[in-house]
């Protein structure tokens, strides 16, 4: 998939391992470039539900049409799909298996 940032300051961080470890330490930084390189290789979304441990899931109430995966408990790593239409099943829900592009949007505890 391809992945973007929502801002540049988001986008240097996770593209530092240096910048990562210094802020996170080096446990989390570490999960942090692992997720980001599972949803790089990833096909599609839908390819992220089966990667073991990330437990790729969808968000709801308040955070609703954004998706996470386990980091260092409690912190996620939160995204959204960045297709352009965003590609819907017949019964309005979002079709994993053709997002091919997402957007991250934020690491931390979202709880």
């Amino acid at each position: 998939m391809e992945v973007t940032f929502t801002n540049s300051r988001l986008h240097k961080l996770c593209n530092s391992a240096q910048k990562l470890k210094g802020k996170y330490g080096p446990r989390m930084a570490t999960l942090i470039q692992q997720r980001l390189l599972e949803l790089s290789d990833a096909e599609t979304l839908e390819d992220m539900l089966a990667v073991v441990g990330a437990r790729c899931h969808q968000l709801t109430a308040d955070l609703s049409g954004l998706f996470a995966v386990d980091l260092v408990h409690p912190d996620r790593l939160a995204f959204k799909p960045a297709n352009e239409p965003l590609p819907l099943k017949s019964d309005g829900g979002i079709d994993l298996s053709r997002v091919t592009e997402v957007e991250v949007v934020g690491i931390g505890d979202y709880h």
